[in-house]
């Protein structure tokens, strides 16, 4: 599933793409067809992102709500858009781009009303202006729950997935299973500032690198990682391979249907 880092990349690239521009709005696949002929024609006027989720704006219509879920796709392309494929749930069409949206978990057109009850059920959001991790800290100081656990809480905290859940946990050398009211402030806040600058990165670049300037494959002389997900990583998805601090083994478990990867020796309990 994308992480936050990569919706809020969408979001500016529909700013960039869109905004202000009459659009052909369609459905292809069918799935968004009412929703879609009401949009077709209308100015978008706003595009934001808040976690994990997707919000384009048409003043005079609502906001198309999407959450990719793990299938979903959204990609762009230069205009004139070819015929579109029947699997594409909506279609953005402008003067100089497009944009296909396929498999989401969500597409729903909706109200701001609808749109506010879904920022008040998320976490603060380490990428969003205005957002800090005072009300999440409230909860994670609180809780008996492992931190990694807390960590991939979109209540909680919102878009924090896998890749920065294990990552930043080991930059910090935090074990995953300390509950958070384990967790001092001090930690705590470093924890959430170090998240703003990972994401800002991912976004920036559009893909996870975590590993600190003297730990790249340059300055250790080692191989780059090879990995669909791409970027240079400290535990993420090496389970069983050598840890690049200390040599230890990495691990692996599940914990709430997703594999937690650390290291034993980095993140002591």
């Amino acid at each position: 599933m994308p992480e936050g880092h990569t919706i809020h990349r969408l979001a500016l690239d529909h700013r960039a793409l869109f905004e202000g521009e009459r659009l052909r709005v369609s459905s292809p696949q069918g799935k968004f067809q009412d929703a879609a002929a009401l949009l077709d024609r209308q100015v978008m006027t706003a595009a934001e992102a808040h976690g994990k989720h997707l919000f384009l704006g048409f003043a005079a219509t609502g906001w198309v709500h999407v959450h990719l879920g793990l299938f979903g796709k959204l990609g762009f392309g230069d205009a004139p858009a070819p015929p579109p494929a029947d699997t594409v749930r909506l279609r953005l069409a402008g003067a100089k781009a497009y944009a296909d949206l396929r498999g989401p978990t969500t597409c729903a057109l909706i109200t701001d009303a609808e749109k506010q009850a879904i920022h008040d059920r998320l976490g603060p959001d380490p990428l969003r202006a205005g957002d800090d991790g005072e009300r999440a800290w409230a909860r994670v100081s609180r809780s008996r729950t492992s931190v990694a656990a807390l960590l991939m809480d979109q209540k909680v905290i919102a878009g924090v997935g896998n890749v920065y859940r294990a990552e930043v946990l080991f930059r910090h050398g935090i074990d995953p299973y300390r509950p958070g009211r384990g967790l001092t402030r001090t930690e705590w806040d470093a924890i959430w500032a170090d998240l703003v600058e990972l994401m800002r990165e991912g976004v920036r670049h559009n893909r996870i690198d975590t590993v600190r300037p003297e730990h790249t494959p340059e300055a250790m002389g080692r191989p780059p990682r090879v990995d669909d997900h791409g970027g240079e990583v400290y535990v993420y998805r090496r389970a069983h391979l050598p840890c690049h601090i200390c040599g230890a083994e990495i691990r692996t478990a599940d914990l709430a249907a997703r594999n937690l990867f650390w290291c034993p020796s980095c993140q002591r309990s």
